[in-house]
């Protein structure tokens, strides 16, 4: 899978760094001062890099955690997101990492104990709030954690016995490592579309029914369940396909382990949107109705609001209003 990894000389004797380059033993090493010699490069691909990305390991050193945007939660007041990774296994079409960075390669920052340490300086600040943190922000937090260790570093870092919660953002079906993690503020939170939309434009992500699979797995040991659908997708037929979706999904959900539910409309950023469309100009998925206002590319107000409206009628079928937290786009 990795045929090469890019190493900075200041991490090229630390334990993880050691170990995930154990896992590669046929992998090509090369060394750099900083990473940003090889993924801030003004001459390069995204598109072709897709292809075969590399592995850069790499050491972080400021801004570990970060407020979240405004709208972005799940019940908390006060919300922050980390990064230990950039990057994704995956190729959704609409996702904003491949209008964000010249690069298509993995960054892993291996100093996981300096995000560590700021995670827990935010959670003592705020002692009797409830704080959520969010990984999979710029990555999927799971996609790859069978090489990064992700989850078995940090889930433990989030016992219930505290007031902050870790929720892990993924497509995957990576939850093996998941499985034996017990006595926890996690929440596994799964991305969906509908199956014929996820088909076209979300290459290499597992179908809609393996997922689901994983989510039973976790539900039997006692995970916080969460469900993510956003964006939402415009077609002709979405009505039918997300009435499919929503009743394929809480065939299997137990609603016992179910912490939260949230919805959002397509949105980019313009100057995102621009890159993106230059990469893939033939894309059907821009060719749509689609509008900008106020520097964010997305549905018009009209077919926007029907589908956001539908979507959420829909959902509050199968759930409590006090699970729902749609991210209403302005």
């Amino acid at each position: 899978m990795i045929d090469t990894i890019y190493i900075e000389e200041e991490i090229k004797e630390h334990a993880r760094t050691q170990e995930i380059c154990q896992r590669f033993p046929k992998a090509r090493i090369v060394f750099c001062e900083r990473y940003g010699e090889v993924f801030n490069r003004k001459v390069q691909n995204f598109r072709l890099q897709k292809q075969k990305p590399a592995l850069i390991l790499a050491k972080k050193f400021q801004h570990f955690v970060l407020e979240a945007p405004e709208g972005y939660g799940i019940g908390a007041k006060k919300n922050f997101y980390f990064s230990h990774m950039m990057n994704c296994i995956y190729d959704c079409r609409y996702c904003f990492l491949q209008g964000m960075y010249r690069s298509a390669h993995y960054l892993l920052f291996i100093n996981f104990e300096d995000f560590a340490a700021s995670i827990e300086q935010i959670r003592k600040e705020h002692p009797t709030q409830q704080v959520h943190f969010f990984s999979g922000y710029d990555c999927d937090s799971l996609a790859l954690d069978q090489v990064t260790k992700f989850s078995e570093y940090f889930v433990p870092l989030f016992p219930r016995s505290q007031n902050a919660w870790l929720e892990l953002r993924t497509k995957s079906v990576n939850v093996k490592p998941l499985l034996a993690m017990r006595d926890h503020n996690c929440i596994a939170a799964f991305s969906f579309t509908p199956q014929v939309i996820s088909e076209k434009i979300e290459d290499k992500v597992p179908s809609v029914s393996a997922r689901l699979s994983a989510i039973e797995k976790l539900q039997q040991c006692g995970w916080n369940i969460g469900l993510r659908f956003d964006p939402l997708i415009y077609h002709r037929e979405y009505r039918e396909n997300y009435q499919k979706l929503f009743a394929q999904i809480f065939a299997k959900i137990d609603l016992d382990c179910l912490h939260s539910v949230s919805l959002g409309q397509f949105r980019l950023p313009k100057t995102m949107f621009n890159n993106i469309h230059k990469l893939y100009p033939d894309e059907k998925l821009f060719a749509g109705p689609l509008v900008e206002k106020s520097g964010m590319v997305s549905y018009e107000g009209e077919l926007g609001e029907e589908m956001f409206d539908f979507c959420t009628t829909e959902l509050l079928k199968y759930i409590d209003k006090n699970v729902f937290f749609p991210c209403v786009y302005e």
